[in-house]
Order: C-alpha cells, then sequence, then structure tokens
C-alpha cells in the first residue's frame, strides 16, 4: 500500500468495505448499505466520503450528474496496512504472540486448523 495513504479510521473502513463488496457506488447506496447495520445519516456518509477524496482514498467521478464513488486503495493492501500496525501497536511487533492470543482464546475448528497447516506449509516452501 502507498504509504502516502493514511489509514482509514474505522467509520472510512466501513464505507471502504461497501465498495470492496459492491464497486463503484454512490452515496445514497453506500449509505442504504451501512444503514441495514445501524442508522447512519446520509449527510454524514457523504462528509466521510468527500473528506476520503481529499485524503485520496476515494475517487469521485463526475462526469454524470450523479457522482459515484470508487476506492483508490485495495482491500488486501489495507488489510495488510491495518494488520501491520496492530500487530506493531498491540504486541511490540511479535506476530507469534498475536497468533497464539488468538488460537488460544478462540474454539479452532478442524478446518480452520487444516487452513493454518496449509499456510505454514505454504510458507516453508517459499522460504526455501
Amino acid at each position: 500500500m502507498n504509504d502516502q495513504i493514511p489509514k482509514p479510521t474505522e467509520a472510512e473502513l466501513e464505507i471502504l468495505q461497501v465498495l470492496w463488496q459492491y464497486g463503484p457506488s454512490t452515496v445514497r447506496f453506500i449509505n442504504d448499505k451501512l444503514s441495514e447495520q445501524r442508522e447512519v445519516g446520509y449527510t454524514t456518509t457523504l462528509k466521510l466520503m468527500q473528506i476520503m477524496v481529499e485524503k485520496g482514498i476515494l475517487v469521485r467521478n463526475t462526469d454524470s450528474k450523479i457522482h459515484v464513488y470508487r476506492a483508490v486503495v485495495g482491500e488486501s493492501d489495507t488489510q495488510q496496512q491495518l494488520l501491520d500496525k496492530f500487530v506493531e501497536s498491540t504486541f511490540r511487533g511479535a506476530a507469534m504472540k498475536m497468533v497464539m492470543q488468538a488460537l488460544g482464546n478462540h474454539k479452532t475448528s478442524p478446518a480452520e486448523l487444516d487452513e493454518i497447516k496449509a499456510l505454514i506449509d505454504k510458507i516453508e516452501k517459499e522460504q526455501k
């Protein structure tokens, strides 16, 4: 992810998640999707999205009367940036501590354990 693009706030991340799932969208569509979970005012959504454009997180297509917004940042890049920040600030950079905490405090299904093992195998092969 481009280091010049700021880390999205929690509210901005909610907007990004709608855009990542549905693609370029209007403020009305995004506001309707956000309001399915909790009541969000249209003007609040609009203002947040305008700020996101100023920050370089979104771009706005003004070719038609209805403005359509799209995410500039990718989902996986943003997740990686947020995860890196979280691991650094919460676990002092120790990813193993985070993994142990997550696995130790939650019931992990056999399918999830198989996926974790497959990921470890993949990482080990890439490091050889």
